[in-house]
């Protein structure tokens, strides 16, 4: 598959699986695509922008006000130009938000201005993924036809053995391109 003029916006999050990211970048470059992140502040606690900035080879947007390059109001800019928006890894947090619709920094803002597809990949300890609270928002989300990438189940950063594990890059990469077809 050649994405070739498609734009693709990796919205990256604090948690321990944001290193995935970097493998999810190289494969989606090497099909052509044009890939820019935005890194949430929790993300980089994890991964730095220089990282993601080196593999995409693009900015990578953190702050809702970042000085632009030219005028733009950067959450507009990000949601017009997004063929599709990935949200890898996604959080319990960054899940509520998009849920409620609470528009408190870049990245919802950017997915709540948007009309592109919008792709959630979670990534968390099995019983936070499983909590009533947070099952109702994914549900929330796919009534809004956000597609999802099931985490996978196997050993957690924190030692426990259950579902929350990122999915893998090939899944990712393929569900992408299969949204993007």
């Amino acid at each position: 598959m050649n994405l070739k003029e498609k734009n693709i916006i990796l919205g990256v999050c604090g948690a321990i699986a944001a290193y995935k990211v970097c493998d999810i970048i190289r494969a989606l470059v090497k099909l052509g695509a044009n890939v820019e992140c935005i890194l949430t502040k929790n993300g980089a606690k994890f991964i730095t922008a220089l990282t993601l900035q080196t593999l995409s080879k693009n900015k990578v947007w953190q702050e809702m006000f970042d000085e632009p390059e030219k005028w733009e109001i950067s959450h507009i800019s990000i949601a017009k130009k997004a063929d599709i928006i990935a949200v890898v890894p996604a959080t319990a947090d960054v899940i509520s938000r998009l849920a409620c619709g609470r528009a408190d920094d870049l990245l919802v803002s950017s997915i709540l201005a948007s009309k592109a597809k919008i792709m959630i990949c979670p990534s968390m300890n099995g019983n936070m993924l499983n909590h009533k609270a947070v099952q109702n928002n994914m549900n929330i989300l796919k009534s809004y036809g956000y597609k999802f990438v099931n985490p996978e189940s196997g050993e957690l950063a924190c030692g426990d053995i259950g579902d929350g594990r990122l999915a893998n890059v090939e899944t990712i990469v393929s569900e992408i391109v299969k949204e993007l077809s």
